[in-house]
């Protein structure tokens, strides 16, 4: 029975040891793969990556989103990098807030080597945002960036503008007529932060242009920018994308809830020459 008593003893600690265990190999595979692409660019790897990850052992899912921790973490990052080095920033995200995400954005464009932001996948709104500041967005054949259109909560702030226009002001209610003031001022300090960005890559007159577009509510918030459009804006975008990024991705694992829903033979695949 004391035997039986120590196994499970032992039982229970290595599987609560386990979960931290995996952590710590995983952080450690992402630290070389990134050192890997270091030595391989001559650069500063930094990554902004939000996936859905679960909450401690109760397996939660949370989205993750540009917070002001993260500002600072990427923030500190640009400090410890020498102005003569480059820096490559891996970027995945759905958006976040506006203010972190200009913080990024601001001290990228006054790094004085090369910037470049390699987008897998997405970056929508704020990430979008803090693409702009790169000198060159390398993004994948199927990646998308977003607009950076301005939300105050659940309505976007153009939106909230047009309440305005459609109904006379004795109709509309105070809090809509706040937030419609704040919405306004939303999207002119938007506005100045795209073309701020994009004055460093083109002409001023098309700074403009493309900030509206971006900013000032054109497109629904979720609407995908391809590579194609994104090259028609005048983005400076490539699509070769180094494997180290795919492989880095492949360490930042999506929180399972249950059976996954995709499923295929994780090997690549070449189409033989048919035989006659």
């Amino acid at each position: 029975m004391e035997v039986f008593f120590q196994l499970f003893w032992l039982f229970f600690i290595l599987s609560a040891l386990s979960p931290y265990l995996q952590q710590q190999m995983l952080l450690g595979a992402r630290a070389r793969k990134i050192a890997e692409l270091e030595r391989k660019r001559g650069s500063r790897v930094i990554t902004l990556i939000h996936r859905q990850e679960a909450v401690s052992f109760l397996g939660i899912p949370i989205s993750r989103f540009i917070s002001i921790d993260d500002s600072e973490q990427v923030l500190r990052a640009i400090r410890l990098t020498d102005k003569n080095m480059p820096i490559d920033l891996v970027l995945h995200t759905p958006g976040g807030l506006v203010l972190a995400a200009e913080q990024i954005a601001e001290a990228l464009l006054r790094h004085p080597a090369k910037v470049t932001v390699f987008v897998p996948h997405y970056a929508m709104s704020g990430g979008t945002l803090i693409a702009l500041a790169a000198d060159e967005i390398v993004m994948d054949e199927n990646a998308v960036l977003g607009p950076v259109d301005p939300q105050l909560g659940q309505y976007p702030a153009a939106s909230l503008l047009k309440v305005l226009e459609k109904k006379p002001l004795s109709e509309i209610d105070d809090q809509t007529l706040i937030l419609a003031d704040v919405a306004e001022k939303a999207l002119k300090q938007v506005k100045a932060t795209v073309k701020g960005l994009l004055r460093k890559h083109m002409p001023e007159d098309r700074a403009e242009e493309v900030a509206h577009l971006l900013s000032q509510g054109t497109w629904t918030h979720d609407y995908p920018i391809d590579v194609a459009q994104a090259r028609a804006l005048g983005l400076n975008v490539r699509t070769e994308m180094p494997l180290e990024v795919y492989e880095l991705m492949d360490l930042y694992p999506q929180a399972q809830g249950g059976k996954p829903s995709v499923q295929y033979v994780p090997l690549p695949y070449r189409q033989e020459g048919r035989r006659r």
